[in-house]
C-alpha cells in the first residue's frame, strides 16, 4: 500500500524539478536576450543624443558666422526646440520605442531644418562676392557678412563636417509587406515565403551621386538577426545584414526593393527593420507579423 503511495509522489516530484529546472534555463536565456535588445537601444538612444547635441552645437558657430538678425532669430529658435528635444532624450528611457521612435522622427526633422540653413548661408556667401554696386550703407553690412562667412570656408574642416551631416541620405517610405510562393501578397505569416522590404531614398541635392551599396537588417522578435553570414562596419563595430543592394542614386528619390527569402520557421511579433548606407542608419521601423 505504501509503495503505490510513494512511487506516484517520487515520480510527481521528479517532474517537479525537471520542470523548475526547464523554466530556470528559459528565464535565463530571455534574460540574456532582454540585455542584447536593451544594450542595442541604449546604443541608438546615444548615437541620437550626440547627433541632438552636435545640432545645437552648429546652431551657435552658425548664429556666430553671419550678421542677419532675422536669421540668428530663426537659428535661436530651431537651437531652443533641438535643446528642448535633447532634454527629453535624456529624460526617455531606452525601452520606451513609441517616445524613442516620436524623437527619431524629431530628429529627421532637425537634420532636414538644418542642412536647409547651411544651403541657405552658402548662398548668401555666393552672393555676396558677385555684389559689386552698392551703396555705402548695404555694402557696408554685406562686407561684414561676407567676411564672417569667408571665416566659415576658412575653417574647411567645420564646413565639411556640416555637409557631409547635410548630405547624409534618408531612407523614407518604409514598408515591410509578405510574398506566398506564387509572389503574391499575404497577410499570413505561415504561408509567407518572403518578406519584401521596399523604401526610397529621398532627394538630396548636397548628396554625393554614384552607386550606393544599401544594407537591410531584420531583427525577430527575440533580438536575432536574419542573416546569410554577410557583415558590414557600422560605428566600429561588424553587424550582419538580411540584405543587401547596389543602387544608383543621382541625388533624386530613388525607389529601392530587397526580398528576404524564408527558409526558417518566423514567429509571430513584432520586428525591427534597419536601413543603412554610407557608413550610416538612414531609417529604421518597427512591424508586426501575425
Amino acid at each position: 500500500m505504501k509503495k503505490r503511495i510513494i512511487i506516484p509522489l517520487v515520480i510527481l516530484t521528479l517532474l517537479l524539478l525537471g520542470g523548475i529546472a526547464y523554466l530556470y534555463n528559459s528565464l535565463n536565456e530571455q534574460k540574456k536576450v532582454n540585455q542584447d535588445m536593451q544594450e542595442l537601444a541604449e546604443l541608438d538612444k546615444k548615437e541620437m543624443q550626440n547627433e541632438y547635441e552636435q545640432f545645437a552645437q552648429q546652431y551657435s558657430e552658425m548664429k556666430n558666422q553671419i550678421n542677419n538678425d532675422s536669421i540668428v532669430a530663426q537659428l535661436t529658435q530651431e537651437q531652443m526646440r533641438t535643446q528642448q528635444l535633447l532634454q527629453e532624450l535624456r529624460n526617455v528611457k531606452a525601452s520606451d520605442a513609441r517616445e524613442i521612435t516620436r524623437l527619431k522622427k524629431e530628429l529627421a526633422t532637425c537634420r532636414a531644418i538644418i542642412r536647409s540653413y547651411v544651403l541657405e548661408i552658402d548662398s548668401l556667401n555666393r552672393l555676396n562676392q558677385n555684389l559689386t554696386a552698392e551703396n555705402t550703407r548695404v555694402k557696408g553690412q554685406y562686407e561684414e557678412a561676407t567676411r564672417q562667412i569667408e571665416g566659415l570656408n576658412a575653417e574647411k574642416s567645420s564646413l565639411t563636417e556640416k555637409v557631409a551631416i547635410a548630405a547624409q541620405l534618408d531612407a523614407i517610405g518604409i514598408s515591410v509587406s509578405m510574398n506566398d510562393k506564387k509572389g503574391k501578397p499575404t497577410k499570413k505569416l505561415m504561408k509567407a515565403k518572403n518578406l519584401q522590404v521596399s523604401f526610397s531614398i529621398a532627394k538630396n541635392v548636397t548628396a554625393s551621386n554614384g552607386v550606393k551599396t544599401i544594407y537591410v537588417r531584420i531583427q525577430t522578435p527575440t533580438g536575432q538577426t536574419l542573416t546569410n553570414g554577410g557583415t558590414f562596419n557600422y560605428e566600429n563595430r561588424s553587424l550582419q545584414y538580411s540584405m543587401k543592394k547596389s543602387v544608383e542614386y543621382t541625388g533624386n528619390e530613388t525607389p529601392v526593393t530587397t526580398f528576404w527569402n524564408i527558409e526558417e520557421f518566423l514567429t509571430e511579433g513584432s520586428y525591427k527593420v534597419s536601413i543603412f548606407a554610407d557608413g550610416n542608419m538612414i531609417g529604421s521601423k518597427n512591424i508586426t507579423l501575425n
